[in-house]
């Protein structure tokens, strides 16, 4: 699905080597060619638009349409608003072991604005390689509770599902949200791309942060029966 702007961010199955968009956005890829079959929202249609494949027996999405909903009623509605589809898209587990698709991607063109988000080995693990992780990839699974161990000289990390959650809220979804809001504020080019990384970067952060809080609030929150 697509929505009035995509924004495309691609991470590998190497986990953060970005074909386009989080780390690296591919601004004339083919992701708009891919979607191209997404029509732009009616008047009246209420956004942003949910389109959920069947991810197959060995893939599942972490986070569901109710999930992200209600993340986003926790942001500032100007921030997503103008964001059209956002697609639970299925691949071919073809795809996935030629590393040919990211976890989630920010597309835009043609009246459609459009983040799409892909399925997770219902393993809970994820095959980095030969090569442990650099430093900061390794601080991110550490942030998300995965486990990083060498099998045999494969470097694989194993998830639990409440940091994969997360993971896929925070260091995927607010990503790409920052991207959409970037997009409104400045001309992407292959010249800025670092810029605009930095800046989807920090919209991440900045809402990371703010969620944390929240959460961290309605935790410490005494309930009724502690009150009586």
């Amino acid at each position: 699905m697509q929505s009035r702007k995509e924004t495309a961010w691609k991470k590998s199955r190497k986990f953060g080597d970005v074909k386009g968009g989080r780390m690296r956005p591919k601004l004339a890829d083919n992701i708009f060619a891919r979607a191209h079959s997404l029509q732009r929202p009616s008047p009246g249609d209420e956004l942003p638009v949910f389109i959920t494949d069947n991810p197959s027996r060995d893939y599942f999405f972490p986070v569901g349409p109710a999930e992200i909903q209600k993340e986003l009623a926790q942001l500032p509605q100007k921030d997503w608003s103008n964001i059209t589809h956002i697609w639970f898209r299925r691949f071919k587990k073809a795809e996935y072991e030629a590393n040919e698709l990211p976890l989630a991607e920010f597309s835009y063109g043609s009246g459609v604005q459009l983040i799409t988000i892909y399925p997770w080995p219902r393993s809970f693990e994820w095959h980095h390689g030969p090569k442990k992780p650099a430093a900061p990839r390794c601080r991110i699974l550490e942030r998300y509770g995965a486990e990083l161990s060498d099998r045999g000289g494969e470097w694989i990390s194993k998830w639990e599902e409440s940091g994969l959650k997360d993971f896929y809220i925070e260091h995927l979804l607010f990503h790409e949200i920052g991207h959409h809001v970037d997009w409104y504020s400045r001309a992407w080019s292959k010249a800025n791309r670092r810029s605009l990384e930095e800046a989807a970067d920090q919209y991440a952060f900045s809402m990371t942060t703010k969620r944390s809080i929240t959460y961290k609030a309605k935790r410490e929150k005494p309930s009724d029966a502690d009150l009586q």
